[in-house]
This record gives C-alpha cells, sequence and structure tokens, in this order.
C-alpha cells in the first residue's frame, strides 16, 4: 500500500457527529438526556446509531452510521474503501462494509448497505484500522464482484494509474486469495499494468498481440519531439530495417479537443521522424481484434 493510501486508511474515526449508546455513555450522556435530545428532535436515530444533529447526513456520516449499526468489527470495503481512501470514477451509492461471517444485515431505513462476509476477517491490533478495509484487499474484493472481467480489471488498473497503489501490491493480494473471482486474468492485468500499460485499453492491446502471435511490445516508452517535450508511447516496434512501427490507443478521453490536437501533433512528430503510426480507437481493439492483428503484422512486415 502507498503512504498516501496508509494514512488516508488509519484515519477514520469519524468527526463525532454519529455515535453509539456506548460511545455516548463514555461521555457521560445519561440515558435520560439522551431521550430528551431524540424526543425535542435535536437528536436523531439511526437503527442504533445516534446521530447528534437534525440536518441532512454527509456521505461520511452515512458510512459512520452503517458501521455502528455493524458492530465495532464493521470496516468500510469494496468500493466504500477505495473512495475513500482516495479514488475517483468508482463511486457506489452503497455502502460496502467488511464483517464476520454471521453478522446480521442491519436493516437501517433508507440507507443501502451492502455486507460482504468473511470467515476469516480478524479484529485488527489496531483498533482505528478495522474501520478501513486496506486498499489493495478491497479493490480485489471490490473487483471480484463484476460477472465480466473487463470492468474488473478496469477497477485495479485505475487504483494504479492515479497512484494509489503499486501493481506489485495487488498481484501479492491477488496470489495469496486463490479462490477471488476472475483471479487468472485479474493478475494478468496486474502484470501488464506493472509492466507500463496505464489503461486498460493498451492491456486489451498487449493481450491481442499475445493472441496473434505478434511480437510484445514496448509500453509507455519515451521520446523526445523536435521542441524537447517528453513524449509516451502506447506501443512501439523497431523492424528489421530499422524503422519504428507506433500504435497508439484512443480512448473516449482522446475525442476532447484538446487531448485530439495533441493527439495529432505528437503523431505528425513521429511521422516527421519516419515512424510509421498506426491508431485504433480502443472499442475496435475490443470488437476487431483480427483488423486491428492483420494491420500491426503489415506494419511489422511480418
Amino acid at each position: 500500500m502507498s503512504t498516501r493510501a496508509a494514512a488516508r486508511c488509519f484515519a477514520v474515526p469519524g468527526d463525532g457527529t454519529v455515535l453509539s449508546r456506548a460511545a455516548l455513555r463514555q461521555r457521560h450522556i445519561t440515558p435520560s438526556q439522551l431521550r430528551s435530545r431524540l424526543d425535542a428532535g435535536r437528536w436523531r436515530r439511526r437503527g442504533r446509531a445516534i446521530v447528534l444533529h437534525n440536518g441532512p447526513l454527509t456521505r461520511r456520516q452515512e458510512w459512520d452510521v452503517a458501521l455502528v449499526n455493524l458492530g465495532p468489527r464493521a470496516a468500510l470495503t469494496a468500493f466504500t474503501a477505495a473512495e475513500y481512501q482516495g479514488l475517483s470514477g468508482w463511486e457506489r451509492d452503497e455502502i460496502h462494509a467488511l464483517v464476520p461471517a454471521g453478522t446480521a444485515e442491519p436493516g437501517v431505513p433508507g440507507l443501502a448497505i451492502r455486507v460482504h462476509r468473511s470467515r476469516h476477517w480478524q479484529l485488527p491490533a489496531d483498533p482505528v484500522a478495522l474501520r478501513c478495509h486496506g486498499l489493495g484487499g478491497a479493490l480485489v474484493l471490490a473487483a471480484a464482484g463484476f460477472d465480466s472481467p473487463r470492468p474488473a480489471c478496469g477497477l485495479l488498473a485505475a487504483g494504479v494509474q492515479q497512484g494509489l497503489i503499486e501493481a506489485a501490491e495487488l498481484a501479492r493480494i491477488l496470489q495469496a486469495q486463490t479462490t477471488v473471482r476472475h483471479r487468472a486474468l485479474l493478475l494478468a492485468a496486474v502484470a501488464d499494468i506493472g509492466g507500463g500499460s496505464e489503461a486498460l485499453s493498451e492491456i486489451d492491446f498487449v493481450r491481442l498481440c499475445r493472441r496473434y502471435g505478434l511480437p510484445t511490445p514496448e509500453r509507455q516508452s519515451v521520446r523526445r519531439d523536435s521542441s524537447g517535450r517528453r513524449r509516451y508511447l502506447d506501443a512501439s516496434w523497431r523492424r528489421a530495417d530499422g524503422r519504428m512501427v507506433v500504435a497508439e490507443i484512443d480512448g473516449a478521453l482522446h475525442l476532447s479537443p484538446r487531448r485530439w490536437w495533441d493527439d495529432q501533433a505528437r503523431q505528425n512528430e513521429l511521422v516527421l521522424a519516419d515512424a510509421l503510426v498506426l491508431r485504433f480507437p480502443s472499442v475496435i481493439v475490443r470488437t476487431q481484434p483480427e483488423v486491428v492483428a492483420a494491420q500491426v503484422r503489415r506494419a511489422l512486415a511480418l
């Protein structure tokens, strides 16, 4: 786990506005004082949790309500833990929580809670750490919930691409968990991510090369254009005659005007340097791999 992710994981004590009855007793709130404030509408009861205000709950306070209702050994996990630790673009409305096997459903009205039960979940030594599943384990658990391996691989790629975790850490977790859904494909994806494929479309392209017997390309190689600017190439090869062949995989992000012009400028620089440039929309890599493979083979003069 990266230092950044670890710091987020171990900083989940809450803001003190959502508490259990036991925590209120530790604050010397008597049962009569609690009833008085609830009857007056100053505080609210959400299942076993007491909310110390009568306004709408923040996202973080909803998480605290879920954790109080699930008990002291519950932890944020999967998409919720990943969101808390900084992952963007994969948020879910429902709250994902990891609990020991046998934990009952909390049943909090108006709050969608997805419970993940584990026979191997043990109370960590640090009483704060139990509130949030480590990022690597949370990502793997979330990935295993997808019916298709593609979004599962995309989730792991996002964690690495956003600088929250290293591919080696994900590989270590997957190696240890032999029953994870899509495990073989997830391990292959993590290996590709660690090898330099930062986008899922690039991972698909590397797999396509293997499937059709094409040479493995160099990924995310760096070259400088005529102005000295560093340029990263999605995939590249060097032919027997010395000419460079470059393949660029374009996802939806490349359709934005600014990105589109930057792509064109980069392609022009490569062509001026006598490189042979192929461009493939990511959807074609997925749906027409035979066409992509045939063009790459011709470009490499194989």
